[in-house]
């Protein structure tokens, strides 16, 4: 008889790729997965593998080049956001179609923020791409989803680890995947790049994609990291995650806690698919050994 596990997937922008590999080795060693519940890129992964869309996914993302990802960013002036997302929801569309949650075959829960009421928003019904859009958009990077009297924003605003909604499965185990960990092994090697850590939507871009003139490379190379007004947002967004994820896990702590150390990849980084998929693989594979040695 398998080892049932609910699994709660967090935020963390590319990072979140991981979440691949972690269900991918968990389905390798012979555990089932009978509930997800996810917030942000938690949300979107977690959506794919409960409407059994996983693999398709997975080979979309790691075909994306950094060129690919910008051309699916369609910017906007908008003050409430710098994306709006219609492209990236026209190809989760293409790949799982618009399922009703209630109708997946795996209890799926979807973690948004309800900024005019302060609170949490679980999608446990309804259909499951509106559900993904509500709980990506990333305030300042994805213009937020307006319905009814609501404004909706990243689950993780509040909740980046949703431990709760998969309390009721009542599996053998919960097992959370935090992206916000801390730093604790070298960063994945790249080509050195003036761009390499640049957001590509912030001060060193224009809309239509052309770098800035020459003249700027000399203020670019006093820091090695980005300064842009949309990279100090997200690195502040990622701070308050960090500290709230610290916060969800003391509150009601897993049995596994898997993290992906937060200095691997950027939040914007989404051309990384393959490196990330093979840390979460990794990972999980590291832990779940801890845990089976310890329950022998």
């Amino acid at each position: 008889m398998k080892t049932t596990v609910s699994l709660v997937l967090g935020s963390g922008g590319a990072r979140g790729y991981s979440h691949i590999g972690v269900i991918e080795e968990l389905e390798r060693r012979g555990y089932e997965i009978i509930c997800v519940a996810g917030s942000s890129m938690g949300a979107l992964v977690g959506g794919m593998y409960a409407a059994g869309r996983l693999e398709e996914y997975k080979d979309w993302v790691i075909s994306l080049n950094r060129i690919d990802v910008f051309r699916m960013m369609d910017l906007t002036l908008r003050g409430e956001g710098t994306i709006r997302g219609k492209r990236l929801m026209a190809n989760l569309r293409d790949i799982v179609g618009n399922p009703l949650i209630e109708e997946l075959p795996i209890p799926y829960t979807a973690v948004a923020t309800d900024l005019t009421h302060q609170k949490e928003i679980w999608f446990q019904n309804g259909l499951m791409l509106d559900a993904i859009r509500a709980s990506i958009a990333v305030p300042g990077f994805f213009t937020p989803v307006f319905e009814e009297e609501r404004v909706l924003v990243d689950g993780g605003v509040l909740n980046p680890i949703p431990i709760i909604p998969t309390v009721a499965a009542h599996a053998d185990l919960i097992i959370a995947v935090d992206l916000n960990a801390e730093a604790c092994q070298p960063r994945i090697a790249m080509p050195e790049t003036r761009y390499l850590d640049r957001s590509g939507f912030s001060d060193e871009w224009h809309l239509d994609g052309a770098p800035q003139a020459e003249d700027d490379k000399e203020q670019e190379c006093v820091s090695p990291k980005a300064t842009g007004r949309l990279d100090v947002l997200l690195n502040a967004v990622e701070v308050m995650q960090e500290s709230l994820g610290k916060y969800k896990v003391a509150g009601y702590p897993p049995d596994m806690l898997i993290g992906i150390p937060k200095d691997v990849c950027s939040f914007y980084e989404f051309h990384r698919a393959t490196e990330m998929i093979q840390l979460g693989r990794e990972l999980t594979e590291k832990h779940l050994i801890a845990l089976e040695q310890s329950m022998r």
